[in-house]
């Protein structure tokens, strides 16, 4: 007996071509991801740090009116703190547009330009996986009064390469959430979440990897701003 075939129900089953199906050529282009810098460059808006010098203003102000942007990049975080009446030096170790930019690396700094140190330093500087927390080591060794650093919120949750023992001996006096994710590279709210960490001589941290952790919301005027959790 001969077989049957199966292409009748092949022919049968297979769906007609709807006329109103859009194809993928009918959306826009989708904008390609942007690259990451090799630097690790990620441009601060200035509506992630403006939140942030408003609620701490009174305690940076009581370490001086001058401020060392230490990786100032195009001056995203100088410019706000201009606004708010701060001197601001930068450093970097390129020219990304910022006038009076010293290119320098900040780990050739042997001593602090200022008592106040605000920056979003190169994460790859400062993560415990290749950075060791170098970063907020070297800050430390230079002594400043008063260190900012914008973060990855998760940042504190590692434990490798000595992590323990650098919060243990370098907890942050108060932490501020944000409550926002923040835009760095145009392309759309990151999946993390970000912090300002703070370090401050004037308050003591309360005791070892402890600290206070605060609520940031983007707007200044936020009742809510700076909140205890």
């Amino acid at each position: 007996m001969a077989s049957v075939s199966a292409k009748p129900l092949f022919t049968a089953i297979k769906p007609k071509h709807d006329k109103r199906q859009i194809s993928l050529g009918d959306f826009a282009e989708a904008a390609a991801p942007r690259t990451r810098d090799p630097l690790d460059f990620d441009p601060t808006p200035e509506s992630a740090t403006r939140p942030f010098i408003s609620a701490e203003y009174e305690f940076i102000r009581a370490h001086g009116n001058t401020v060392l942007e230490t990786a100032v990049g195009a001056g995203h975080i100088a410019r706000v703190l201009t606004e708010f009446g701060f001197d601001v030096l930068g450093n970097d170790v390129v020219d990304r547009g910022w006038d009076g930019v010293e290119l320098r690396s900040f780990f050739d700094c042997i001593s602090p330009r200022a008592p106040i140190q605000i920056t979003n330093p190169p994460y790859n500087m400062i993560n415990a996986s290749n950075g060791h927390g170098r970063w907020l080591r070297h800050s430390m060794d230079l002594g400043f009064g008063y260190v900012a650093l914008l973060l990855n919120a998760d940042w504190p949750a590692a434990r490798i390469n000595g992590f323990d023992k650098l919060l243990h001996d370098h907890p942050p006096s108060v932490e501020y959430l944000c409550c926002w994710k923040i835009d760095f590279r145009g392309g759309g709210s990151p999946p993390q979440r970000n912090s300002w960490f703070v370090w401050d001589l004037n308050r003591p941290a309360a005791g070892p990897n402890e600290w206070i952790r605060k609520r940031l919301y983007r707007e200044v005027s936020d009742p809510m701003q700076g909140e205890l959790l």
